[in-house]
């Protein structure tokens, strides 16, 4: 039994994938994926996997940086939709706490107005009051 999933997919093939597609997390910060590829993508695992000069010295010098504190949960998936063609369910791979995911606090929005309330007997006279007037039946005697 397997420790993971095989995707259906050669060994070599599943590698270079997964490989791929931790490089471009790093890179990009957030890619798309079905949610089967997913769960596989571990960025903890991301030293051994990525490929290129650039993705990882922006791993190990912006991420280490950003993530220093926090112990682990560096990502999250978050499922998108389901794929046309094969109804694969699909799902973003994102790094928590993005730089463009921050953003500024707004001011809380002030309560409205208060009303000043009403006694039920002042309110049920001023609803009979107000009311729009009734239609009266008219009654065809079949004449």
């Amino acid at each position: 039994m397997t420790k993971f999933r095989k995707l259906n997919r050669p060994t070599g093939h599943r590698m270079s994938m997964l490989r791929t597609m931790v490089s471009q997390l790093v890179k990009h910060e957030r890619i798309e994926t079905t949610v089967a590829k997913g769960t596989l993508c571990a960025a903890r695992r991301a030293g051994a996997f990525v490929r290129g000069d650039d993705v990882i010295h922006k791993l190990f010098t912006e991420l280490a940086y950003r993530y220093k504190d926090r112990a682990g949960g560096y990502t999250r998936m978050l499922r998108t939709r389901i794929r046309v063609g094969d109804a694969a369910p699909m799902a973003y791979i994102e790094f928590i706490d993005r730089e463009n995911e921050l953003r500024q606090a707004k001011p809380p929005t002030p309560p409205p107005p208060q009303r000043p309330t009403v006694d039920p007997w002042t309110r049920s006279r001023l609803t009979r009051q107000y009311a729009p007037p009734k239609e009266e039946k008219i009654s065809d005697s079949g004449s």
